[in-house]
Order: C-alpha cells, then structure tokens, then sequence
C-alpha cells in the first residue's frame, strides 16, 4: 500500500522540514556518529549505506548497519541494489525501523562498479524506474534517491523527472558526475542542482561543495534547494552545522562517549578520530600519537590517545607556548591553528595532473640515468600498478616524510617491512610465517597465515595419507581378475 502522505507532507510533518542533513557514509554514519552531528545541528540523517543482499542474508549486519534509539529520529536507511525482488525483501525489513527507505543512485567507487549498484545504474532508467515504483506501491513509508548528474543538464533533468514520476518523495543531488572522484573529484556544480530543483515539484536536497558553515547558507541561496546535505566536511568537523570549530579533543572525547553508550566496530572508531585529528596527525611531532591510533584496538587506546594530544596542544591553545606552523606544511595555510576542527581541502583536480607529470618525468629521468650508468635498463612504459602508486603518492605527498619517520621507531625485528598490528613477535606477514613454520610456534595476529593454513596443511595431509591407505587396503583385498 503506498505511503497516505504526500511528498510535501511527508516532508513537513515526517521529517519536519529539515534544512541540515548528514549523509549517509560506508562505515561513517553509524549510530554514534549521528548522535553526536545531530547534537550539533544535524536535523535529519541516514544510515550507512547497506547492501540489499548482503542484508537479507546475515542477522549481524542488519543489527551492526540498523541500530537506532529514539533520539536518532528522523532517519532514512539507505540500500544499493540492482535487484526489484531483494531490494524489496530488504526494504520490508527495514521498514518499521525507519522513516523512509533510499536507494544509493550516486556511488561511484570502484566497489560499486564491480557489484553494478549506485552510480552505475544510472542509465539503466527502466531498471530504476521498476525498483522505485515497487517500493513506492509495496511499503508503508515512502522512497527517496540519491543522484550523480550527467554532464548534460538537459539529461540530469530528465533522469530527476524519472525518478519523480516513479514514485520517489525526495531527492537528492550530488552535483558532481560519476567521473568525478578521488584525485579528479574537482568542485561540484550547483547549476545542475538549481536546474533539477527548478523542474521537479518534490523536495530537493543539495550535496557537494560543503566544507564551512557559510557553504551552507551559499549553497541554499544558489540552488534553491530545501536543505543541505554534508559529508566530508562533517567527518572533520561534526559540529558544522552548528556554526562552530570546536576543540578536536573534545570532539573526540564526546564521540568515544557515545561509542561506550552504543558500541560500534573500533575501525569506525579509529576513522573518525583520525579524519577529526587529521591536521595535527600530520605534524612530525604527533607520528608517536598517530601509530598509537594504528595500533589503538580498544576505547581505553583511543582515549589515551586523545589525553596525550590534548596534553601536547594545551599549552600552544593556552598561550603558555608560542604557535609556530611548520614552513611549506598544509597546517600553515589553515585559518585556524590545527587543533580546531577543519576541514581538508583536496587539492583541485589541475594540481593532480600536474604532480603525475612531474613525478613521470622524474621516473624518466631516473631512467636515463641508469641506462647511462650502464644499469639494467628496464623496458616499456610505467605499468599500471606503478602508475596507481604514484597517483597515490602524488594525492599525499605526506606519505614519504610519514613513513620514513614510522621506520625510525617501528619496523619488523627481520626485515624493514611494518610488523603487523597483531603480531605477537612484532614481525611482518612473511617473516611471521617463516618464524612460524620453522619453529613451530603460533601468532594469533597472523592466524591466516599461520596457525591455520598449518593445520589445514597437516589436516591436508593426514587425509590424502588415509585415503591412500585405504585404497591400498581395497587393492589387496580385491580379487585377482580385478587387478588384472
């Protein structure tokens, strides 16, 4: 039966006319997290994203994904599918734990790809269009979507009238296109939100370009959307909507507050704290802080870890210690010293390009030099796993500077490789197992790898072992005529 409300009423008297929305994240948008945006202004918030079948399937992702209380209200819990029927079995799941239910429109991460969903659905409209009418006539509550634009405006228009016309009760639009991410994310374009806000006749919530609180009122202003919709800059600052930079500690203490009060996986934990720590975790001088966060494997870790940062910036907060940015680091072109929650600004698609070719030309030149050295010289191009490392080094160009100081203190006692986090001789993957195999000992930190594939290896072996002995026993007990 379809929802008894209307868009608008939906709008008004369900979600009571939100203009300040959090959007939904992979491993971000959890219950702590929304309950901590929505003490600071946050009207309306979503669910991470959750795969329909994925969700069907296993109780303890439904449990770990659905999680609410009466204060996380309104909510929309958001799925990516491909399906009709598992979209709607999931759906009829969720319903009674929601407000609404939305369908992912705009992933475009390479995940999404793979598993055909959010943005790479987008010109499959029939398909589309089948799923929002299914659970428009089939639930109680109403569906919304989340959209990418085309980099036609005309076509966004029509792709926005679609999914109008099928049912859905609000809509919103990331203004950047499916090309546009990581490195090549770029500025999304408000244009394309103000045209598809102008054409269709239900709620429209506007997404990207979101970093500081006057973005909020600028963006409302240009697009004429009815709210706002933020991710990133909520994940540096939580209390964006509030108008407010507050103190990182204290983001961080209230957040570890709420995560004792409804638990959520410690890697939740630690991506918060290091997207709101991000701009003093990149100063030499916090390394030590930021391993301990690597390592960090409970609430008492983290909480540690947020004392020895507040004890290191207090001073410098206080006045007791003069503020000194480091020469040619990010933290020096920030409006705030970086113990204020701020956001990271990505550099612009054009700096991007531009760090690849030096880096190529810098690869080339190695290169040449070798050769003219009499080295080995290699041949063909750059591969493409090679060029994927530069581009990575090129968006963070950190990282050198970061390990090389993580080296200093922390690397496998056997070779120069990290040790991994678990491990209980402080060893990496290989040397590990080596240790492992050649000593007969166990390392619960690397069980995959050691403890386990031993005893399949054992287990391996000993079955083949019987199952020779007893074909061995078969043969001699058999008839002559049979062996002949």
């Amino acid at each position: 039966m379809p929802p008894p409300l209307t868009p608008w009423e939906f709008w008004r008297q369900t979600l009571n006319s939100p203009k300040y929305i959090l959007a939904p994240m992979v491993d971000a948008s959890e219950l702590p997290w929304r309950l901590l945006s929505r003490k600071y202004g946050t009207q309306l918030a979503y669910t991470p994203m959750m795969n329909a079948g994925i969700f069907i399937r296993e109780p303890r992702y439904r449990r770990e994904h659905l999680e609410s209380c009466t204060e996380d209200r309104p909510l929309i819990a958001q799925f990516c599918a491909n399906d009709t029927d598992i979209f709607l079995k999931a759906a009829k799941m969720a319903e009674q734990y929601c407000d609404a239910i939305d369908l992912n429109l705009g992933c475009p991460q390479s995940i999404a790809k793979k598993g055909h969903y959010g943005a790479f659905l987008q010109d499959e409209w029939d398909l589309i269009s089948k799923m929002v009418k299914l659970i428009h006539r089939e639930l109680s509550i109403p569906i919304t979507c989340k959209v990418r634009v085309f980099p036609d405006i005309n076509k966004s228009i029509a792709y926005a009238k679609m999914l109008e016309e099928s049912g859905c009760y609000a809509l919103t639009v990331h203004g950047r296109t499916r090309e546009q991410k990581g490195p090549l994310t770029g500025l999304a374009s408000w244009k394309h939100i103000q045209a598809v806000k102008a054409a269709v006749n239900i709620p429209v919530i506007a997404n990207g370009n979101i970093q500081y609180w006057s973005d909020v009122e600028r963006c409302l202003e240009s697009t004429g959307a009815d709210a706002v919709m933020v991710a990133e800059g909520n994940l540096t600052n939580p209390a964006l909507f509030a108008n407010l930079q507050p103190l990182v500690w204290d983001m961080g203490k209230e957040y570890l507050d709420l995560v004792e009060r409804f638990p959520c996986p410690m890697s939740y934990a630690r991506g918060h704290l290091f997207k709101i720590f991000n701009h003093c975790l990149t100063l030499e001088e916090c390394f030590p802080l930021r391993e301990a966060l690597v390592q960090g494997m409970n609430l008492e870790d983290f909480k540690t870890v947020v004392a020895d940062l507040e004890k290191h910036f207090t001073p410098y907060h206080q006045g007791v210690k003069a503020w000194t940015p480091p020469t040619d680091h990010p933290t020096s072109r920030l409006p705030l010293p970086p113990w204020h929650c701020q956001p990271y600004v990505r550099p612009s698609p054009e700096e991007h390009l531009k760090k690849i070719q030096l880096i190529m030309a810098d690869e080339a030149k190695r290169k040449r030099e070798d050769n003219d050295n009499g080295e080995e010289k290699s041949e063909g191009t750059l591969s493409k796993n090679k060029m994927k490392k530069l581009a990575r080094l090129a968006r963070n160009p950190k990282k050198q500077a970061l390990l090389a100081k993580q080296a200093a203190f922390l690397t496998c006692n056997q070779c120069s490789n990290l040790p991994g986090v678990k491990c209980e001789h402080k060893l990496c993957r290989t040397c590990c197992k080596k240790k492992c195999e050649t000593e007969n000992l166990t390392c619960e930190g690397h069980t995959g790898t050691t403890v386990k594939r031993r005893e399949k290896n054992l287990n391996g072996e000993l079955k083949q072992l019987t199952e020779e002995t007893n074909i061995s026993n078969d043969v001699s007990n058999s008839p002559t005529s049979v062996l002949v």
